[in-house]
């Protein structure tokens, strides 16, 4: 099914895109992974993207480690996710050309969370949870090939290029658990989102990532928020309020549930002691509020504002093409948009 933007009622179409971002070591997996069990619980439909260079969020949902490292990476499979997202887009004048940048236009395919597609038949598994089914899909290790001739931001350009064309629904949520430190700002990869949870333990390094990431996302209407883990007392919370301040969401302690799972031997979901559970509560609320900020227009302009950045500094002389072609100016994802064969 191809979807284009023209006219029919205006359809509102709203995604729910979410990055648990901060540095090595902070517990992103780990938060990223319950949070992902607690939207499960709920019933709502939850695709999971591992995009970290660590690849962890397999195992962290329960797989055991053969099975994750068996997942489709989708690096790997960027020719068949590019010849869908391309549709019969004519300013796409082939797979080769598309960067990861690429933005959707008249003609494209788009995502939708709750469907069965060639990207997620080729990329995605379904994970079994004992809440409900998540999709999980990862990006792929660094591995020995990829040594002096690539960077790991080659692989995340698919989560890019997927995130760009994805358009899910109220209570529908793709949650992507992020490179750790700022890596992702080396693409536009940290627009994608709606809502950007920073994890920071309470220490000094623990909240360097967060000043970074705060400056470089002032400009861009990035909504960030920080959960602080591994915080152990009053002392804690009050040192990364006065390092944060009102950033501060939520914070999380020791878990004897996490600990198990962290074994390979995790208790029923529903054992989450209650004052984690509450945790987990928070940050969907503070994600759903989101549902109502979002800026259609502006969303596009940053997909067209990376996508020109890209192609001016490498994507043109790569593919030998004039990248900017590609841009539909008349495209507005989220908005008019009518379902076609």
């Amino acid at each position: 099914m191809t979807l284009t933007l023209r006219a029919i009622e205006r359809l509102r179409l709203v995604n729910m895109k979410i990055a648990f971002v901060g540095k090595g070591g902070s517990g992103k997996t780990t938060l990223s992974s319950l949070f992902i069990r607690h939207l499960a619980a709920t019933g709502a439909p939850v695709v999971a993207i591992d995009a970290d260079i660590n690849q962890h969020l397999g195992a962290a949902l329960g797989l055991e480690e053969a099975t994750a490292a068996a997942l489709p990476a989708m690096g790997e499979r960027l020719p068949v996710i590019k010849d869908y997202l391309r549709g019969s887009n004519q300013r796409i004048a082939s797979v080769e050309t598309m960067i990861k940048t690429t933005p959707p236009g008249e003609g494209s395919r788009l995502l939708r969370l709750n469907e069965n597609n060639p990207v997620y038949d080729a990329c995605a598994r379904p994970v079994e949870l004992d809440g409900g089914t998540v999709r999980l899909m990862v990006t792929g290790p660094f591995t020995e090939a990829d040594l002096g001739v690539a960077c790991y931001h080659s692989k995340t350009g698919a989560v890019e290029l997927c995130l760009n064309h994805l358009v899910d629904g109220r209570s529908e949520y793709a949650v992507v658990d992020m490179t750790a430190g700022s890596d992702s700002f080396a693409s536009g990869l940290f627009t994608r989102f709606d809502i950007t949870f920073l994890v920071a333990e309470p220490t000094r390094k623990g909240v360097s990532v967060y000043r970074q990431y705060k400056e470089y996302a002032r400009d861009f209407g990035v909504v960030l928020k920080v959960v602080g883990n591994k915080v152990q007392g009053q002392d804690d919370i009050d040192f990364l309020r006065a390092e944060v301040g009102d950033d501060l969401l939520v914070t999380v302690g020791h878990s004897d549930w996490v600990r198990a799972m962290e074994k390979g031997r995790p208790p029923r979901f529903e054992l989450l002691e209650d004052s984690n559970r509450r945790a987990l509560r928070t940050l969907q609320t503070a994600a759903d509020a989101t549902y109502e900020l979002r800026d259609w227009e502006r969303y596009t302009h940053q997909m067209v504002h990376f996508h020109l950045k890209n192609a001016g500094s490498w994507g043109n002389a790569k593919t030998g093409a004039d990248l900017a072609a590609q841009v539909d100016p008349g495209f507005v994802l989220g908005e008019g948009l009518v379902a076609t064969a």
